[in-house]
């Protein structure tokens, strides 16, 4: 975890490189280069390290059940209608805002950021994660419907479904492109995450969001082998 202010100040200025510099993001910010908002003081930030400079290189976003109450909400809930996970709140964490430094975009730098997840999840004993899992709609919109159509036997069960806000309109796009699902939602996927409902459009982002919903009990053998187990040791 980010240590003092300077860390959390160096994670969000990395966030802020990846968003708005490199992926056009409209950030809503009160300091140039930093992506700041409401809900980051009340935030643990999970950061992964370059060894030989220090440099924060990756980062995901934490907010516990009990900070969302103090804060109000959870971020997702900007995004989509939760009501139905509202019996899960108690034990849901809520991760959000990740990404990778260019030159670390690597299998390796993936694997500390959810290993540190896995281990704050069991070291404070909750059972869900939720966040919102992006795809870009450089193309209108097409390849992220396309790749939600293809998603079908990753949806949860009826009870946990969400509502998006804003939704996708799915109607006017095409959804029998050829696109391929982005490696963070493919590794979720795996791992065995839900797909909680139809996607959102964030128009800030210029991404479709797809709602995730990971139960720990539900990780599947091989993470949790990797990623769970190791922490217990």
């Amino acid at each position: 975890m980010a240590f003092n202010e300077d860390e959390v100040l160096a994670a969000q200025k990395l966030r802020y490189q990846v968003f708005a510099e490199e992926l056009g993001a409209r950030l809503q910010t009160r300091i140039h280069g930093v992506d700041q908002d409401i809900f980051d003081p009340y935030c643990e930030h999970l950061v992964v390290r370059n060894d030989d400079t220090g440099q924060i290189v990756g980062t995901y976003r934490i907010l516990s059940p009990e900070k969302a109450k103090v804060v109000g909400a959870y971020y997702s809930e900007g995004e989509f209608d939760l009501v139905r996970l509202h019996h899960l709140r108690s034990r849901m964490v809520e991760i959000g805002r990740s990404c990778v430094h260019p030159e670390h975009r690597t299998g390796a730098t993936i694997a500390l950021l959810w290993s540190g997840l896995a281990k704050y999840m069991l070291q404070n004993d909750y059972d869900y994660l939720i966040g919102c899992a992006s795809i870009s709609m450089a193309d209108g919109g097409h390849a992220a419907a396309s790749i939600h159509q293809g998603l079908s036997q990753h949806m949860s069960p009826v009870e946990l479904r969400v509502f998006p806000r804003c939704p996708l309109p799915l109607a006017a796009l095409r959804q029998d492109l050829k696109a391929d699902v982005p490696p963070l939602i493919k590794g979720y996927l795996r791992a065995g995450a839900y797909v909680c409902g139809e996607p959102a459009w964030d128009p800030d982002f210029n991404t479709a969001d797809l709602p995730i919903l990971m139960l720990m009990s539900r990780i599947s053998d091989r993470y949790s082998r990797h990623f769970i187990e190791s922490n217990k040791s």
